[in-house]
């Protein structure tokens, strides 16, 4: 169940974060000494972050996902 939990809330990180690269015009296309890949990077994570914040306070709240394995951090 974590697995598939956790599944959700990274695709919905991806995919915002491939959408707004994607927006950003010359970011696809750019590489790792141009700037408009670094600024690209630091827009599309942070709108990244912040779609998949809810998701994961739903399945915090909701027990699932990363909460699953609380129970394991304890020891015996």
């Amino acid at each position: 169940m974590v697995f598939a939990a956790d599944t959700l809330s990274i695709a919905v990180m991806e995919i915002v974060d491939n959408v707004v690269m994607a927006l950003i015009p010359g970011a696809m296309d750019s590489g790792l000494v141009d700037p408009i890949f670094w600024i690209g990077m630091m827009i599309a994570l942070t709108a990244a972050f912040l779609a998949a914040f809810p998701v994961n306070r739903y399945l915090i709240d909701k027990g699932k996902g990363h909460a699953l394995t609380h129970q394991y951090h304890h020891g015996a």
